[in-house]
Order: C-alpha cells, then structure tokens, then sequence
C-alpha cells in the first residue's frame, strides 16, 4: 500500500489569526487614563450629537427647531453610555409629530483609543483601543404629511 502523501506547508491557504485586543491593566499611580475623542463624524446642521452630559430637553427642542424650518431630516447620533439617551430623544421627537415623521436607525462598532500617561519616570507612555457602540437615527419627513407643532 502506498502512503498518503505529506502535505506541503509551502501549499497550504494563508490563515493568518485576527490581533487580539490586549486590555493593558495599570497602576493609578503610574499612569493616567485618557480618553481620546472618537473619530470625528460629519458636521452638518442636521446632525445632533447626544452624550451623557447632554440637556435632553434642549436636543428635543433643537431637533423639533429642525425639523419645524428648512431641513427635511435631523441625525441623531449616540456613542457608547449615550446610546440609550440618543434613541429616547429619537422616540420623543416621533411621540410629538407622529407620522409626519420615520426613524431610520443604524448601529455599528466604532474603534476608540485610550491612553496612559506616566505619572513617574521610568514608566513609558502607552495606548490601548477598544470598541464602543454606536446608533445614527435618521429622522426624515414623510412625503404626504406637514410637520408643525
């Protein structure tokens, strides 16, 4: 009988392992955290951007301003912890123009990058990434309909 041939590892298909994220653990005495800010999304007039820090009443108010003159749509968009506040103020403004308007909403991951600062000498300044929610909410007026209130 004849022995099945070897495989040649020169043949073989390139698969290559996904990086792994390594999470960095530290000190608070030797380093410092700092967030950096996300990457920079577009700047339009329509698009409202919600943190936790945010007066929702003044994002509702500013998205009804929009949606009330000239814009035909507002983007609301939400990162991380904010994720839920941005997707109650989307559901508060459809709750006040009701089927004027529709909601179009889109999730994604997005890549963030912190890093550590040394709080001593011989200590190096480093960085690590990792991934964050995200939701875009697209509000947008319905052909048939006027929105005022």
């Amino acid at each position: 009988m004849a022995e099945p041939p070897t495989p040649d590892p020169t043949n073989q298909p390139d698969v290559t392992q996904p990086e792994k994220r390594v999470r960095l653990n530290f000190d608070p005495e030797e380093y410092t955290l700092r967030k950096r800010l996300p990457r920079s999304f577009p700047r339009r007039d329509i698009d409202v951007y919600i943190s936790r820090k945010t007066n929702f009443v003044q994002q509702l108010e500013k998205c009804k301003k929009l949606l009330q003159g000239e814009h035909e749509e507002v983007v609301i968009h939400g990162l991380g912890a904010a994720v839920n506040r941005a997707i109650n103020l989307a559901l508060q403004v459809k709750a006040v123009y009701g089927d004027t308007v529709e909601l179009a909403t889109m999730t994604s991951t997005e890549e963030l990058i912190d890093d550590l600062e040394p709080q001593v000498d011989n200590c190096e300044p480093m960085s690590q990434g990792r991934n964050t929610s995200a939701v875009h909410i697209r509000i947008y007026k319905t052909g048939s309909h006027n929105v005022t209130t």
